[in-house]
């Protein structure tokens, strides 16, 4: 097999896995049928709970002596913070604090 069969074999596969994890839940909750109180109960509590791993995460390694290092990250998370409070969109607090980030970074400090 060469690499390019290799490779688009590889995509295909990875395409075929995604399309079933997005395909399983509509399957299995698609019918007229009323939706559990635990799994409504996680769609609300799996959310806020990734957000704040994922921000544990990034300012694991935060140096506080360093106020270079601190303070676009301070910055950025309150970004996060006060759009997903206003708007309650994941997408436009995670991007634009991660703008926010970059161009402190790259630009500020």
């Amino acid at each position: 097999m060469t690499q390019d069969t290799r490779a688009i074999v590889m995509i295909l596969i990875m395409a075929a896995c995604t399309f079933a994890t997005r395909l399983f839940p509509f399957a299995l909750f698609g019918g007229k049928s009323e939706v559990a109180p635990v799994i409504r109960f996680l769609g609300k509590a799996l959310p806020p709970a990734v957000m704040s791993i994922l921000i544990v995460y990034c300012v694991k390694g935060v140096n506080v002596t360093q106020m270079s290092s601190l303070i676009p990250q301070a910055v950025s998370i309150a970004v996060v913070v006060l759009l997903h409070v206003w708007k309650r969109n994941n997408l436009l607090s995670i991007g634009c604090g991660t703008v926010c980030y970059m161009l402190l970074v790259q630009l500020v400090f």
